[in-house]
């Protein structure tokens, strides 16, 4: 097994064994970031909020790929770890809620938001900070799927030593 902390195939294997209780923290997670996100920047149009300038379409799939990848990482944490697994700090727990805060400057309003405002001024917040949201919406979408691949990696993973292991073949199903 490779010592790298995530992995593609560790990953999917993780999500084969979910049940119904993971898959539904999972879609209530999205639910969730999405209206945490999408409601103060107008993403999610309520008439609680309003915006200076008008959502962009870029927002739409930025914020709900990151409610979907916010979901699978917070179901993560549904089981407890046990005793003996071990937790590594290099279990995306950080890389997952900086994407998260990423998102909300991301498709948020460039001049509603006051400190780009008071930085920038409003010229300054069109003319440099409303070209750089979609470049944090990317690195946002990019962290919480390094921090999903990571912990469902470290859920897949055995937690005794090495020797005790089975073999990858009877942990994960058979590649063609």
């Amino acid at each position: 097994m490779s010592s790298s902390p995530r992995s593609p195939r560790l990953a999917g294997a993780a999500l084969r064994t979910w049940r119904a209780r993971q898959w539904a923290v999972a879609a209530l997670g999205a639910l969730a970031t999405a209206l945490v996100v999408g409601v103060p920047t107008d993403v999610v149009p309520t008439p609680l909020f309003s915006r200076a300038v008008p959502v962009q379409w870029w927002n739409y799939p930025a914020l709900s790929v990151t409610a979907v990848l916010a979901g699978v990482t917070l179901s993560t944490y549904v089981r407890r770890p046990q005793r003996g697994e071990r937790s590594t700090a290099g279990d995306g727990s950080r890389m997952g809620a900086v994407g998260g805060l990423l998102t909300f400057f991301a498709v948020g309003c460039p001049v509603c938001n006051k400190l780009v405002l008071v930085l920038l001024g409003a010229s300054g917040a069109m003319s440099y900070w409303a070209p750089l949201q979609p470049l944090l919406a990317v690195l946002s979408v990019g962290l919480l799927a390094e921090a999903a691949l990571r912990r469902l990696s470290s859920r897949a993973e055995c937690p005794v030593p090495a020797s005790a292991c089975p073999t990858p073949r009877s942990v994960l199903p058979a590649s063609s």
